[in-house]
Order: structure tokens, then C-alpha cells, then sequence
């Protein structure tokens, strides 16, 4: 059924849900562990492309055209127009068809016999993977209540990491799990995405019992009437400062990410290996250990500063993450580099875990999926700066000393993330004054 916002804004319910349901917790917890296993063939694919290109006889370029052209841009971009869908239709059968699709593409993988057919099947399995994550944000603010909407977002991404990490941890069970289960002859890869996509049916069965909640609609919906360019033209000023802050954040994060390993084998010639386990430790750690503090600290500070405090949390841990990159370069021993490289990932990863709840609270309830599918889209976008950029320096300016060039790219970056950051603190004090003065209550 196809969303009415005159009936909706004139139905008197609640802004935000009252208090949790056995359903609406069952929802959530279902909706992580459904985006991770659709998250965890990125590993398993990233683990087994040697086998792949020895299976198509394909070039590097091929093989990374798959890793970055198919899995993030092309998907992040058809993402759009299908979370229009998450924002017109009922969100349950939608997420049903999304976990459906997937299965399929995974099964697709499997079994496709030329590259070009394995390129498309990968790159339709990740439109899937981006469209899910915009539809659970879309749910998590109608399942939730207002006050742990953090703690369900939190939680979300938690499980969405599991299953992502999974994938790579966990590829050579996959493979050996697969090859005894399937005895018929096929390279182990290929019954590993069989098996995967097979997950899916059971996934399926569990969906139906999901929440399928009402929209809580508010004012900015009546003023946007669910058109995202009149949505843009009204808040234009906070997007612009949300993009600012989340966007620099991220290639400054992709910069140091992504290169992080060969620079330090570069500049301390550690063996692979040892940088490998101590870098995987390090993301897993802050990655994770983020999640909690970031949670406190919106919830301790929430009553004073409202929703200022999700930017402030944000701008303050993007400052503290400077020192940590700017002395990189100075330091002497391989592990002084990796207590940097942890310090500057987990203010950076405490700054990222309040960027979707931002985003909810910027986006209208009818806009919510293609907001967050288009943020996707500009995320990948910023993202591929990062690393790039670091890249197209080292080569050029700094002589192939990559980490010079990941600092000079990454500082400017959290520079003005934090000063959009700041930027959005001010607005949103600014209009929770405005409110309060008008008599509607602070926010």
C-alpha cells in the first residue's frame, strides 16, 4: 500500500514509539543479522578472488573493476530509486523481496559460467546490500523508542560488522563447510556462494514474523510532502553542514584505511604478515569498542544539549583524532605507529557511530530510505577521494613516502569535518531555541 501523508499527519499518534515490543526487539536484531549475512560474501569474495580471476582467466583490472566499480559504485547509485520503494510501499515486504533477491544473486555467483554474468550477478547482489541498510533506517526510529533509538542503531551496526568480518574470518569454514556439503565437482568458491545464498531461505521464513511499523510522520513531512528536491531546497544548510562533517570524516578515514598497511611496511619494512594481525586486532577493537562509548556519551549529554549533541559528540572526536594522526610520521618504532593508528581509528569510529542517527534526525520519515541510500552513494564517493588522493601525492609530491601523503590528505579532511561539526551545533541549538520560544518544547 502506497503511503498517504494527509492521513498519516492527521492521525494524532505519537511522534516516536512509547516503549519497546518483544517484536519490535525480535525486528531489529533480525534486521543486523539479515544485513550481515548479506554483507558477509563481500568477504568471502574479497578472500577468494585469486580463485576467481583462476576461474575466468581475467586481468587485475577486471578483478578490480568487480571490487570497486560493481561493489560499490554501480550498486550504491541503483540503490536510489529502489529505496524509493522502502519510502512508498510496505518496508516488511520490501526487506522480504531485498533478503529473496540476494539469496538468488548468491546463488547466481555460483554458478555463472562467464565473467561478464558473475560481474552483473555481484554488482545486482550489492544494489541489494546498499538498499537494505537505507531500509533499516528507515524502521529502526518507527520500532524504537526516542530514547534508546541510539542503542537500536548502535546495536544494528554491530551486528552488521559481525556478519561483514565474518566473512573474511570465517572464509575457510565457509569453503571447507561447503565442499564437504556439496559433492558434485565445481571450485570451492563456488559452492561457498551457493552455500551462502541457500542462508537466505531460512532468513525468509524468519522475516515474516518481523514488525511492519506505522511511519511516524511529523511537520517536516507536510512541508516536504514527500518530494526530496523540496526537501533539499528546505534544509539545504543542515545537509550541507551533515555532508561536510560525515563526508570529510570518511575520506580522511579511507585515506589512512586503505593504505595504512603498505605505508608502514614501507616506512618501518615490517614483514605483511605481523602488520596484518596487529591491523585487524586494531579495526576489530575500535570498531566495535566505539560502539558503547558513543552510546553513553549521547545519552549522558542528550538532556542538556538536545540534538546538538550528536555533532558535538562527533566534532569533539574528530579533534581528538588530529594529534594521533599528526605525530604518525614522527615516530620512531612500528608499535608507537599502531597506538596512533588505533587512537586516530577509534575517535574517528566514536565520530561515524552517531552519523546515522544524524541522518534520521535530519531526514524526513517519508525521505528516510533515499536519504540514506543516496548518502550511501556520496559516502563512496568521498571514500574513493581519500585513498586516491593519498596515492596520486605519494607518487607525485612526496616521493613514494605514502605515509606523508595519507597525513597531508587526512588532516585538511578532519579539519573542516570538524568545523562543519561545530557548524551543525550551532543550528541545532539555534532552532531548539526557536522552539522552546514558540511553546513547543526543546529537542
Amino acid at each position: 500500500m502506497a503511503l498517504s501523508l494527509d492521513s498519516a499527519l492527521s492521525d494524532p499518534r505519537p511522534a516516536t514509539s512509547a516503549s519497546w515490543t518483544a517484536q519490535g526487539i525480535f525486528t531489529v536484531v533480525f534486521l543486523g543479522i539479515a544485513a550481515g549475512l548479506q554483507m558477509a560474501d563481500v568477504g568471502l569474495q574479497a578472500v577468494s578472488l585469486a580463485a576467481i580471476q583462476a576461474s575466468f582467466g581475467v586481468s587485475d583490472t577486471a578483478l578490480g573493476a568487480l571490487q570497486g566499480l560493481a561493489g560499490i559504485l554501480i550498486a550504491s547509485a541503483l540503490a536510489i530509486p529502489l529505496a524509493r520503494f522502502a519510502d512508498r510501499y510496505s518496508r516488511k515486504r520490501v526487506l522480504l523481496c531485498l533478503i529473496a533477491v540476494s539469496s538468488a544473486l548468491m546463488c547466481l555467483s555460483a554458478v555463472a559460467r562467464e565473467f561478464p554474468l558473475f560481474f552483473i550477478g555481484r554488482a545486482a547482489a550489492g544494489i541489494t546490500e546498499f538498499a537494505m541498510v537505507p531500509l533499516v533506517y528507515s524502521l529502526i526510529p518507527d520500532l524504537a523508542p526516542e530514547r534508546h533509538r541510539v542503542s537500536a542503531n548502535l546495536g544494528f551496526a554491530a551486528l552488521m560488522a559481525a556478519g561483514a568480518s565474518g566473512g573474511f574470518y570465517f572464509s575457510d569454514i565457509l569453503l571447507s563447510t561447503a565442499g564437504t556439503l556439496f559433492a558434485w565437482p565445481a571450485e570451492p568458491w563456488r559452492k561457498a556462494f551457493l552455500l551462502l545464498g541457500m542462508a537466505g531461505l531460512p532468513l525468509l521464513l524468519l522475516g515474516t514474523l518481523t514488525a511492519n511499523p506505522i511511519r511516524h510522520l511529523g511537520m517536516d513531512d507536510r512541508e516536504t510532502q514527500g518530494s526530496l528536491l523540496a526537501f533539499l531546497r528546505l534544509r539545504w544548510q543542515a545537509i550541507g553542514l551533515f555532508v561536510g562533517t560525515a563526508g570529510c570524516l570518511i575520506t580522511a578515514v579511507q585515506a589512512l584505511n586503505q593504505l595504512i598497511a603498505l605505508s608502514l611496511q614501507r616506512q618501518f619494512g615490517a614483514a605483511t604478515g605481523d602488520i596484518g594481525q596487529a591491523m585487524g586486532l586494531i579495526i576489530l577493537l575500535t570498531s566495535v569498542g566505539c560502539l558503547p562509548v558513543a552510546g553513553l556519551l549521547d545519552r549522558k549529554l542528550a538532556g542538556r544539549f538536545g540534538r546538538a549533541v550528536r555533532p558535538l559528540i562527533m566534532g569533539i572526536s574528530v579533534i581528538a583524532a588530529i594529534p594521533a594522526l599528526f605525530v604518525l610520521t614522527a615516530l620512531r618504532t612500528l608499535d608507537q605507529a599502531f597506538v596512533a593508528v588505533g587512537l586516530f581509528l577509534f575517535m574517528t569510529c566514536t565520530a561515524n557511530a552517531l552519523v546515522p542517527t544524524m541522518l534520521q534526525d535530519l531526514a524526513p520519515a517519508s525521505l528516510r530510505a533515499r536519504c540514506f541510500a543516496i548518502w550511501s552513494f556520496v559516502v563512496s564517493l568521498f571514500g574513493a577521494a581519500g585513498p586516491l588522493l593519498a596515492g596520486a601525492l605519494s607518487e607525485w609530491v612526496f616521493d613514494h613516502h605514502l605515509l606523508g601523503a595519507i597525513v597531508t590528505v587526512a588532516l585538511p579532511a578532519l579539519a573542516v569535518s570538524a568545523l562543519c561539526a561545530l557548524g551543525s551545533v550551532h543550528m541545532a541549538r539555534r532552532h531548539r531555541n526557536r522552539r522552546a520560544l514558540a511553546g513547543e518544547g526543546p529537542q
